[in-house]
């Protein structure tokens, strides 16, 4: 099969179902986890000859299914150890369901759900039966994110104020299909998609969110879901973050800006990860994976503009989306937490649903202590 192979002494691979083979299933999970020690590619779930021939070329031993059920047949041979869940928004909660309910460990590609409430029943039924269950929030290994967690570890910013991140592209057409679709079942739009980055960032660096107030458009014609949005989210702690995610930006912003009391830091610039996943690279393949070239680290400093070379250059620590999985890899082995929960991923769905909210009537939307 794909992936780690025994060797005399070592527990055997631990199994993995994937459904799904589209750009989540197999641009960033089925590389992935075929790169972790650990865990094997067993099993992919698609009904499309295409992409069942796409993924033969790469991992050719790896089983086909047409229906996810088929994953936790009573009937199937060898029980699987790990369901991931790449599949249309609308089917994360039904699947992951299902999965938890066969005594199958799931990991779930972001939006897990359209509500928070849905999260956390999905987070009591994995608790319920003793399963991990996780959702796939690799942006918390994107190099820009490492790196900043490093600086405001370190206190070289001092008290961190205001956090900008921006998550923009320029897509002036559509490319049609469900994520940008406007039907409510679908959980479409950019608020949902990159939204659940950006929040989840802000919310893992700066804590939980007590107010919220957004800006949600619909900027290309024909479109039916959010294309351009601001997420402003004043945190417990007092620090503020400022969150764009677009698809029409003819010009970008930097990733973040970051503004403290002894020092702000710019970064400008996408981690390179999915681009390189995109094209073909795989981690281990011998290129340093996650390392960007030395003009695109981000430069610290106060009173200067990094546009004009003013601070210093910070190098940028390597991006590291394996860690996600090795992380799993252990939970299992270990039965400890995942580094991303599900209970964490219902906070970000609190802040998304009152973003959806502080659109739709202009308002600030204010969160209780509630289960953030």
């Amino acid at each position: 099969m794909t992936g780690t192979t025994d060797t005399p002494g070592a527990p055997s691979p631990l199994r993995v179902g994937l459904i799904g083979y589209g750009v989540a299933g197999a641009f960033f999970h089925a590389p992935l986890i075929a790169a972790t020690d650990g865990l094997v590619l067993d099993t992919i779930v698609t009904s499309s000859e295409e992409r069942r021939a796409r993924a033969r070329a790469e991992f050719p031993d790896v089983r086909f299914e047409v229906a996810p059920e088929a994953l936790w047949s009573a009937d199937r041979p060898g029980k699987l150890d790990l369901i991931v869940i790449a599949s249309p928004n609308r089917t994360h909660v039904p699947f992951a369901t299902a999965a938890l309910k066969a005594g199958l460990p799931v990991v779930v590609d972001k939006p897990l759900a359209g509500s928070a409430a849905e999260a956390r029943e999905l987070a009591a039924l994995a608790e319920e039966r003793g399963l991990l269950h996780s959702v796939f929030q690799n942006r918390r290994w994107d190099n820009d994110f490492l790196t900043l967690t490093r600086l405001i570890g370190a206190g070289e910013l001092g008290d961190v104020q205001r956090f900008e991140s921006r998550f923009e592209r320029w897509r002036p057409q559509l490319k049609g299909g469900w994520r940008e679709s406007g039907a409510a079942e679908e959980i479409g739009g950019l608020l949902y998609d990159l939204g659940s980055h950006v929040v989840d960032q802000a919310l893992t660096l700066f804590g939980p969110a007590v107010r919220v107030y957004a800006e949600a458009d619909v900027r290309r014609p024909g479109a039916a879901a959010d294309d351009d949005t601001f997420i402003a989210i004043t945190h417990a702690g007092g620090v503020r973050s400022h969150l764009y995610v677009s698809a029409t930006a003819a010009q970008l912003g930097p990733r973040f800006r970051v503004l403290g009391s002894a020092a702000g830091y710019v970064k400008y610039g996408l981690d390179p990860q999915e681009a390189d996943l995109r094209a073909g690279l795989r981690p281990g393949s011998g290129v340093g994976w996650g390392v960007e070239p030395e003009a695109l680290w981000g430069r610290i400093g106060a009173g200067q503009s990094p546009l004009t070379g003013g601070g210093n250059p910070v190098e940028t620590e390597p991006g590291d989306y394996p860690a996600y999985y090795a992380n799993i890899a252990s939970a299992l082995r270990e039965g400890t937490e995942p580094a991303v929960t599900v209970r964490q991923v219902a906070a970000a769905l609190d802040v998304l649903e009152a973003a959806v909210r502080s659109a739709r009537e202009g308002v600030t939307v204010t969160l209780g202590d509630g289960e953030q």
